[in-house]
């Protein structure tokens, strides 16, 4: 017995090598490259927001989402050129670019019983695009500036019917995010009476600012009195201990939705549209608060709707459509008859 011993622990080893290639090449072949689900999305949200969401959809869900960040301009140029043989499946971009791409032939429709309970305010009346969550522009007011006042401003032109104010805000030139407050405006007003406004109020401001953050962190130190910002950033200060205080304006204002679409011949619309309505539940929300953006869901179950005061903010009553081309000379005129003028 004992010379067959070898031959034994041979024939033993043979059969657990067999065994453990037979599992290895399984579970390489479930983790080939080739095999995993994957889609494309274009997008000119913050990488980080971006990368954050990607990571905690693959997490959940097993699909890898490549996501490719671009400036708007490069966004529509890339789908442009790729028209006839589609690379993204996604478009995840704010509104004024989702228009854009819609009016260049550029996105597919999609609805699920997810997007359709959204607000139609908020989304493409041909479900074009999806609007997932939204920023509006808000006054964050230093308390103890507040505090001096007899009444806190509530409306635009309390803003400017009080001198001695200091105002801060981004730039106009530096954030479409704050430009969408000069485009609604004139949207609602007319251009002459938005520039009149602008005109006003510009000898009040002490800082044009080249970053979103810059306005509530100024005013929370004090170094203005009242910013001119979207209501994200002074969420973010004010749960790191700034002294501010958000006032929606009540007679209207502008609000920044980001929106998700699928693009037109998206190789992956299946998997592009599951994950279209991951983004308007609870989890993307989740992601998005950990990294601290503070954006109002557009989903009305949302979970996390009930921290916003989402029935105060109204946003300007647009009596006009405004192209991009009107958008960009409007701004020119502000830029030589305000912001380069003297105060």
């Amino acid at each position: 017995m004992r010379r067959y011993l070898p031959l034994l622990l041979i024939s033993f080893l043979l059969v657990v090598a067999a065994v453990a290639g037979t599992l290895l090449a399984g579970q390489a072949s479930r983790q080939s490259p080739d095999n995993v689900k994957s889609i494309v999305v274009y997008t000119n949200i913050p990488v980080e927001q971006a990368a954050a969401l990607a990571q905690e959809y693959e997490k959940t869900s097993g699909v890898r989402v490549n996501t490719v960040p671009l400036a708007s301009a490069d966004l529509l140029a890339k789908l442009r050129a790729e028209k006839a043989a589609p690379r993204a499946d996604i478009v995840l971009a704010g509104a004024a670019t989702l228009d854009e791409a819609k009016r260049a032939s550029l996105l597919a429709a999609y609805s699920s019983i997810q997007t359709d309970i959204i607000p139609t305010r908020f989304s493409e009346e041909n479900d074009l695009w999806t609007g997932l969550w939204y920023d509006p522009i808000v006054f964050a007011a230093n308390r103890d500036f507040l505090k001096k006042l007899p009444q806190q401003p509530a409306k635009w032109a309390d803003l400017t019917a009080a001198p001695g104010v200091r105002f801060v805000m981004t730039d106009f030139l530096a954030s479409a995010e704050t430009a969408s407050l000069l485009y609604s405006m004139a949207a609602a007003n007319g251009e002459a009476e938005t520039l009149a406004y602008t005109a006003k109020l510009h000898p009040g401001i002490v800082q044009y600012a080249k970053f979103l953050a810059t306005p509530s962190r100024m005013t929370g130190l004090g170094e203005a009195d009242i910013a001119i910002t979207v209501q994200s950033e002074a969420i973010r200060y004010i749960n790191d201990g700034f002294p501010l205080q958000i006032i929606v304006p009540a007679d209207g204002t502008a609000i920044n939705i980001t929106g998700a679409a699928l693009a037109a011949g998206a190789p992956q619309a299946a998997e592009a549209g599951r994950f279209i309505d991951w983004l308007t539940g609870d989890d993307a929300q989740r992601v998005l608060k950990k990294n601290m953006a503070f954006f109002i869901p557009t989903h009305p179950e949302n979970a996390f709707a009930k921290d916003y005061n989402a029935r105060q903010i109204m946003p300007f009553p647009a009596k006009t459509v405004l192209s991009p081309e009107q958008k960009a000379k409007l701004l020119d005129k502000w830029v030589q008859t305000v912001r380069l003028s003297s105060r």
